[in-house]
């Protein structure tokens, strides 16, 4: 469906989205920025690894749950709106979580933190459905795209540089104080670039809260299981029988409400009558799945197991970065001609780098040309990883009404958020379990992850494939 905005662009659409995309920038850095100070945090504060590890669990936890209801939240209420609580609450927790005296008070700020992030990054993909249309859309979602590859990609190593700055005691706590004065610098280019409720349109105010609550149990039973696992409680996977059954009462009680006129929180409809939408969000859930562990058994490979710095391990990973940065405004360019084509090459591609790698790590005698080994394979994993990220939310919201392009948008990053928790938790413990049999030998290890990943993303492959066949 075409955007009202087709015959009358807004002039000033680039720098709204550049806003928005600066802000969707930093909260989706804090997902990964942290992994590579775990070390620096659990000693700083005197805690365990389980207890510290919620610090990056906790986030992905509450970001995941606040997703689609943003996205429905803005959809109603004005996505400038959104943005300022969100970002005012994201600065306030950030500083919460620098000034932490203990490790319970980290984590109850990361906790708040991701729940404004929650409410932030529906925002982004909301302002592109109603601001921009045709081949500028697929350029906007190119951009945004290279926002979520780049940020993913480059947080190690803004971590590093951070630590190696600021010093390995303390140096955690301005991983998050850095972000207040820039969050405050974007509430004032919120306030003065992006527009109000009026020029968005008015949205139906009603309210789905038993939506809400069912779609945020759901996420809760997808997502606590994951992070009890990580803490030791492997009884908590007895949660996720129960997913599918709130996911269904999910499902039932939209459908419900969309027949009663009610104003459903997402309009489940879409999966069945939008052309792309239901598989775009399978390709994005598995893809990463798959490909968002490999940063953090990457970094622990590094780190643990042969003795890097934060910043030599950031380092390392850094290609990855690069070839993203490149590939994904390509990939958005060129999404309007290639189609479903596009996702299922770069995923071949991406897939051939991480296998490569799999196979030479191992090999690899020369500690000092390992950089290298690895270097090349990650950068031709980045140029096929950029080509997944913006033409899959392209095509996944190309035919949904700009009236629920946050919602949408929400339930499509949702997916990604539940993927990646999964995916990390699944990889670290196919390391944690080789690394157990063969302890002389954390390569071997490595090695077993990636291709834990490359199976995962395989099944995201066919899903693009079937799609594209069905197209």
């Amino acid at each position: 469906m075409p955007s009202t905005t087709a015959t009358r662009p807004d002039p000033a659409r680039w720098r709204i989205l550049g806003v928005t995309l600066a802000v969707g920038f930093m909260s989706l850095l804090d997902v990964t920025i942290v992994n590579i100070a775990l070390p620096s945090m659990r000693s700083g504060l005197d805690t365990t690894p389980a207890t510290i590890q919620w610090v990056v669990s906790g986030y992905a936890l509450t970001f995941g749950l606040m997703l689609v209801t943003g996205g429905r939240l803005g959809d109603a209420f004005g996505r400038r709106r959104l943005m300022l609580i969100g970002l005012t609450g994201f600065v306030l927790a950030s500083a919460a979580c620098g000034l932490a005296p203990t490790a319970e008070w980290l984590i109850a700020a990361r906790l708040l933190q991701g729940v404004s992030a929650g409410l932030l990054s529906p925002q982004n993909t909301g302002i592109i459905q109603q601001f921009f249309d045709g081949d500028e859309r697929g350029r906007a979602f190119g951009l945004f795209g290279f926002t979520v590859a780049v940020s993913s990609a480059i947080g190690p190593l803004v971590g590093g540089l951070i630590l190696a700055v600021a010093g390995t005691d303390d140096g955690w706590r301005w991983i998050f104080l850095v972000n207040v004065p820039i969050g405050l610098a974007l509430l004032v280019a919120i306030s003065r670039i992006v527009p109000g409720r009026q020029q968005q349109g008015r949205g139906d105010p009603r309210l789905d809260l038993v939506g809400s609550a069912l779609v945020g149990l759901t996420v809760i039973l997808l997502l606590l299981p994951v992070v009890a696992l990580e803490s030791g409680r492997p009884m908590a996977l007895l949660l996720l029988v129960l997913a599918p059954v709130a996911g269904w009462a999910f499902v039932r009680w939209e459908l419900r409400l969309a027949r009663r006129e009610g104003a459903p929180l997402l309009d489940v409809d879409l999966l069945r009558r939008t052309p792309g939408y239901g598989n775009g969000i399978v390709v994005g859930t598995l893809y990463f799945t798959g490909f968002t562990g490999v940063f953090l058994v990457t970094s622990i490979f590094l780190q643990d197991g042969l003795g890097y710095d934060a910043l030599a391990a950031a380092l390392v990973m850094t290609p990855f970065a690069v070839g993203a940065a490149v590939s994904a405004p390509a990939a958005g360019r060129l999404v309007a001609r290639w189609g479903r084509r596009i996702t299922v090459r770069a995923l071949s591609v991406m897939m051939s780098g991480l296998l490569v790698l799999a196979l030479v790590v191992p090999y690899v005698d020369d500690r000092q040309l390992l950089w290298l080994w690895m270097g090349i394979p990650l950068l031709v994993s980045g140029l096929g990883g950029g080509g997944v990220i913006s033409p899959n939310f392209t095509l996944t919201l190309a035919q949904v009404p700009p009236r629920m392009g946050g919602a949408a948008g929400g339930a499509l990053q949702t997916g990604q958020r539940v993927g990646s928790s999964i995916g990390a938790a699944l990889l670290v413990t196919v390391y944690q379990l080789t690394l157990g049999t063969d302890a002389t030998d954390p390569a071997v290890a490595l090695r077993a992850a990636l291709l834990a990943a490359l199976v995962l993303l395989s099944a995201a492959l066919a899903a693009a494939w079937w799609d594209l066949r069905r197209r």
